[in-house]
């Protein structure tokens, strides 16, 4: 099938048509290229480096590249045109930057063996060409093998690099320097904890130690490309492109090459100054939504509500341009105060019997009904646990769709407790079978089905009675999918197929609803939301070109998880929670055990889920407040895509 790739929809912004690059760049110290989503970013790199090859007339053409979840398409595109005839890899010499130490080139969670997977297996390049960071080398020899290998990777033609979250490079972590050459580095706990999926989640198995190419060798590289996607890394990419040089982030050291460009897809570019406030770097498309992400800007760099920004404000603050576009300052503050208190309502299904003129969503048909899709079986409740029971409160025909098992963000101990209970309950004694299960895993390695399964079923079990925990039906109303995609047995998942779009398409179908939730944000760090709402939004225009008829009333509304919320410029339904909800949403993440404390995939907030969740939308309250709103407890937020 063509797989789509989700994209939010155009708001408003700079007007890059006929801008100088030098204009376009200007807060830039690192030229970075913005792109809706990573694909497209993907398709220039891979032409740059196809075209490099070819250029190329005298001796091999030298690419320095790495492993990781950015590059992994990059891999597929310069496979699938290698094997299509486009260009050939005879004449390259490939140099990866690092690799675990120690490792075995054997291993599963090897940097030589993925790389192999990933490009080298599937291309026609010489063997001897080849040179990737040998994982089993003596200790006592490992510093005089890293000098000679830091020859080898010095001068590339070209190097073509991800970075991290915090700015890492390689393995070069925070506090690398710009004299740093190829070595052994430690690898701090954060970055073990980044990596622990791949060794069963077991940080004691974890690598403590890589090899890695240092700032010095990736200097001499002729050309630099750096790559980012993913909110996730917008705070890098602001550090790299935009800051000062600072170990800390040890990317940004790489500034001072001559020949750098940066590739990064909208989300990843959110806090860029063209991306954040455009309006400072050229002339912009002043829609409405624009209109007030600026005045919005403009409250909180000034620390006033709405109605009491001044024309003085705008003119002080780079907006002149929206003064000369829209008018009057005063004109402006009253549009935009009503514009973000219409977003309010205590009715996300509508109320009935009411004038809906300026309310998010219309009063008819009451009830609706409402279909909520949650990736992982506890995004409904933490992403917007409130709306949720307020819907079901309000007498409308809710159902939640858990589109993948969960299974294996439970932690092995779980199945065990569950297990013991069951025996203690009087029911047959499974644990060593079970025991022996967890003890058949093998590191890197799909885990073992049966207890997956059991997995699955723990996760299954905490959704029900999530939703049962606030009135919701759940044998009739919770409906679990099971998408294809996600049963691999490990981290790495399956491509999407047109069998997971039959199943929602199945779904969504017997349901017809008015209201479709779904997961909006692309910051997932396994990448299952994404996925999930792609898988959804294919289903929904298939259904359209196949002439559903019920398709055309139904309006898509999208949520964001516990990592980022909506900026306040975006947003077109705000959902106030009273303090009663926010106790109810809380003790419905609550119904989640498997998830609490020991979850295997916290990412770098310590907190838990409901903490991260109660946080994020009471500072959503808080912003309507210090914008002139109303003061609410808690306010959940969402986008209308259509």
């Amino acid at each position: 099938m063509s797989v789509k790739h989700f994209t939010l929809p155009y708001e408003g912004g700079l007007i890059e048509k006929d801008l100088p690059a030098g204009i376009l760049h200007t807060y830039e110290k690192v030229w970075t290229h913005v792109f809706p989503d990573s694909h497209p970013a993907t398709y220039e790199i891979a032409d740059t480096i196809i075209a490099a090859i070819k250029a190329k007339k005298d001796g091999l053409f030298r690419l320095g590249i790495t492993t990781g979840v950015t590059p992994a398409t990059l891999y597929r595109v310069l496979a699938r045109r290698h094997n299509e005839g486009e260009f050939s890899f005879r004449n390259v010499e490939i140099v990866s930057i690092d690799e675990y130490y120690p490792s075995s080139k054997n291993e599963a969670q090897s940097r030589n063996r993925i790389i192999h997977e990933a490009l080298i297996d599937h291309i026609d390049i010489l063997k001897e060409n080849v040179h990737i960071p040998d994982g089993t080398v003596p200790a006592s020899e490992v510093s005089e093998y890293c000098a000679k290998f830091d020859e080898i990777a010095r001068n590339l033609d070209l190097l073509v690099i991800g970075v991290g979250e915090q700015g890492q490079v390689g393995f070069n972590e925070a506090g690398s320097n710009e004299k740093t050459r190829t070595r052994v580095v430690r690898l701090s706990y954060a970055s073990r904890k980044r990596q622990v999926h791949n060794f069963n989640n077991d940080i004691s198995v974890t690598p403590d130690k890589a090899i890695t190419i240092g700032i010095s060798t990736m200097l001499s590289a002729k050309k630099i490309i750096l790559m980012a996607w993913g909110e996730e890394k917008a705070n890098a990419v602001k550090a790299i492109a935009e800051g000062p040089k600072d170990p800390a982030c040890p990317a940004s050291l790489l500034q001072s090459h001559d020949h750098i460009s940066f590739y990064v897809d909208e989300t990843a570019a959110s806090l860029l100054t063209r991306s954040e406030a455009p309006w400072l770097v050229g002339p912009c498309d002043w829609t409405p939504k624009f209109v007030r992400k600026a005045v919005v800007w403009l409250c909180q760099k000034v620390g006033k509500p709405i109605l009491k920004l001044t024309e003085k404000d705008y003119l002080n603050n780079g907006l002149s341009d929206l003064l000369e576009s829209q008018g009057k300052f005063d004109k402006i503050n009253i549009d935009v105060f009503n514009d973000l208190q219409h977003t309010i309502t205590g009715w996300p299904g509508g109320k009935p019997n009411a004038d809906d003129t300026t309310r998010p969503v219309s009063a008819t048909p009451f009830p609706k009904t409402v279909l909520i899709f949650s990736p992982h079986p506890d995004d409904d409740v933490i992403s917007m646990g409130g709306t949720f029971i307020r819907l079901v409160s309000q007498g409308h025909n809710v159902h939640v769709a858990y589109e993948t098992s969960g299974n294996v963000a439970v932690h092995d101990d779980v199945v065990l407790q569950h297990m013991d209970a069951a025996f203690q309950l009087g029911f047959a004694d499974e644990f060593a079978r079970v025991k022996a299960l967890v003890d058949s895993k093998v590191p890197g390695e799909p885990e073992p089905r049966a207890l997956l399964e059991m997995k699955g079923a723990i996760r299954r079990s905490e959704a029900r009675g999530a939703v049962r925990s606030f009135g919701l039906n759940d044998d009739t109303n919770a409906h679990f999918l099971n998408l294809p995609f996600y049963e691999s047995g490990g981290i790495k998942k399956n491509p999407r197929t047109q069998a997971d779009v039959d199943i929602i398409k199945k779904l969504m179908n017997e349901l017809e609803p008015d209201m479709i939730f779904m997961a909006g944000d692309l910051a997932d760090p396994h990448g299952t939301h994404r996925v999930c709402t792609e898988a959804a939004m294919d289903a929904l225009d298939q259904l359209r070109e196949e002439g559903a008829s019920w398709v055309k009333n139904t309006h898509v509304w999208l949520y964001r998880g516990a990592w980022m919320e909506w900026e306040l410029g975006r947003v077109d339904m705000a959902v106030p929670l009273s303090p009663d909800e926010v106790v109810k949403k809380r003790h419905a993440i609550f119904r989640h055990l498997s998830q609490k404390d020991i979850v295997p995939f916290p990412g770098e907030d310590p907190r838990e889920f409901w903490q991260r969740a109660e946080e994020r939308t009471q500072n959503t309250a808080r912003l309507y407040d210090q914008l002139g709103m109303a003061e609410y407890q808690a306010i959940e937020v969402f986008l209308k895509l259509y």
